[in-house]
């Protein structure tokens, strides 16, 4: 009796050693969450006349809506980032596949990455010009080669090998983005004013699935009038996108300069694993210290392993959203 008494006492000392979240990890997890973002930048009332804010919010919804299904089919939360994300590249609306801004050579430049929470497998491409849906091509350099980022034309040619149909230059032509690309143009002739865009349209989503696995993506056009084959932060691990079932999934948005310096969004999951801060409290940290204190711009979203949330940003607006368990999708565009 006593021996038993002993090798219970053993069992419940090592069930009280492990981190609270590896304790949870053991309980099957109920919530579905989906989390998804379009960009952050100067984006006040002002801006959008009611037709145009009601465009976004309904894309916004549709995204949330399509990307939600996959969860509730039991599908992996990689499946519904896909989703929702491919639904945001197909838009005119965002810095993203169909609506990407213009390089600084008048090209589309797209780029895109996605992390799997339970593996630690990632995949991205970049400088991408002629694939439709970048946030797929990612997937497929995740699960189909044992790399983590291809580029440029070598991305392409394996994107060929892979079935995807390449589109003409000419599809991510949107007259709004060119526009954007001349005025870019002339006041860099004229040196008058940053080149850089006051909106930034990039998307991206985390979920958390029925198995209680965390995924996170982001596609993005980059910044408009940047240099030829210049690389943001979306597509690097660690900086734009990450996941980790032990911390969270993220999925930023901005002036990627600061967010690849940072290591923006590893450097949150870091605070959460080591510090033991909430997701609120990791994503307010380093948006404070890493982006504000160094006078960079931009949000981020997050997801914990739990279904926790976290919308932040230091603009003054980005598209944002979440849709939990069945209910309505929640999306908001203004800072307040």
């Amino acid at each position: 009796m006593r021996k038993w008494r002993y090798v219970y006492i053993i069992l419940l000392a090592i069930y009280f050693a492990c981190s609270p979240t590896e304790r949870k990890r053991e309980q099957p997890v109920q919530n579905l969450v989906l989390v998804i973002h379009g960009g952050a930048g100067v984006i006040t009332r002002g801006d959008m006349n009611a037709e145009q804010e009601q465009a976004h919010i309904e894309k916004l919804q549709e995204a949330l809506t399509g990307g939600y299904a996959k969860l509730r089919e039991g599908g992996s939360s990689l499946d519904a980032v896909q989703a929702a994300i491919t639904i945001l590249e197909d838009s005119p609306l965002f810095n993203a596949g169909k609506g990407a801004v213009f390089a600084a050579n008048g090209k589309n430049e797209l780029d895109a990455a996605i992390m799997d929470g339970k593996s630690g497998q990632a995949g991205a491409v970049a400088g991408v010009r002629h694939i439709k849906n970048p946030i797929i091509l990612a997937r497929l350099v995740m699960e189909k080669t044992p790399h983590v980022l291809l580029a440029g034309e070598g991305a392409e040619e394996f994107a060929r090998s892979q079935g995807l149909i390449l589109m003409p230059e000419e599809y991510f032509y949107t007259d709004y983005r060119w526009q954007q690309f001349l005025r870019a143009q002339e006041k860099e002739k004229n040196r008058t004013d940053s080149v850089a865009e006051k909106k930034m349209g990039t998307v991206g989503a985390v979920a958390l699935d029925k198995y209680g696995n965390l995924a996170a993506g982001t596609s993005t056009g980059g910044m408009t009038y940047k240099k030829y084959n210049r690389i943001g932060d979306t597509p690097l691990i660690g900086a734009g996108t990450y996941a980790d079932n032990y911390a969270c999934a993220v999925s930023a948005t901005g002036h990627g300069e600061f967010f690849i310096r940072g290591v923006v969004a590893y450097d949150i999951a870091a605070r959460m694993e080591y510090l033991g801060l909430t997701v609120a409290e990791a994503v307010h940290e380093v948006i404070e210290s890493k982006l504000t204190a160094r006078g960079g711009t931009g949000g981020v979203i997050a997801l914990d392993a739990i279904g926790n949330i976290a919308m932040d940003f230091n603009t003054s607006g980005m598209y944002r959203g979440f849709i939990r368990n069945d209910n309505a999708p929640q999306v908001w565009i203004y800072k307040e």
